[in-house]
């Protein structure tokens, strides 16, 4: 058994605060991880942190400024090994065709009617995670995946909040842990 990792954060961007009016909820962006370094983050949301209009599949670089004034939610659950493996084999499938797959922004305005989305190689980040654990890891939902808000995946049984607050110093906590890497906070 290993621990596999949900990172939820709050960027503060514009497009993340209308999320936030409509939610009411702490968090508006979810992605699966697979270390507890958050070396390899995976989700949907935007290809260029500038520009909130181009999305898809990212592996994202919690490291770079876009990310590093977030304030973050990181939860942990318990996986098999073939889990772990299954949940790897849909997403390294999909990122070896990420340019057929879209930012599910259709499936966003859908949501807020609570009407499933049905578009083909399209995700929005909440909706690609539950993809993800439903699909590799058997875990079930009591609606469609594309219902899934953020919120609604920190709820999942068994999860492990492990840490709440800024994400500059989750990172250079579980850095620091491993001393493979130095990193300063200012």
């Amino acid at each position: 058994m290993k621990k596999v990792y949900l990172l939820f954060t709050d960027t503060g961007t514009l497009f993340t605060k209308m999320i936030k009016l409509y939610t009411k909820k702490a968090y508006n962006h979810a992605s699966i991880a697979f270390d507890n370094q958050l070396q390899e983050v995976y989700s949907f949301g935007r290809k260029n942190p500038r520009n909130p209009f181009i999305g898809g599949f990212v592996k994202e670089d919690i490291r770079n400024a876009f990310f590093m004034n977030s304030r973050c939610a990181m939860y942990s659950f318990w996986a098999t090994e073939e889990q772990i493996q299954n949940m790897k084999k849909i997403i390294y499938e999909i990122e070896k065709e990420q340019q057929r797959y879209k930012y599910n922004l259709t499936g966003l305005i859908t949501y807020t009617f609570n009407k499933p989305s049905q578009r083909k190689n399209a995700y929005f980040c909440s909706q690609f995670v539950a993809h993800v654990l439903k699909e590799g890891a058997g875990i079930s939902f009591n609606k469609p995946v594309s219902l899934i808000s953020p919120y609604e995946l920190q709820c999942i049984e068994n999860l492990n909040l492990e840490y709440e607050g800024p994400l500059y110093y989750l990172i250079y906590r579980q850095l620091n842990k491993t001393k493979a890497y130095t990193y300063k906070v200012v």
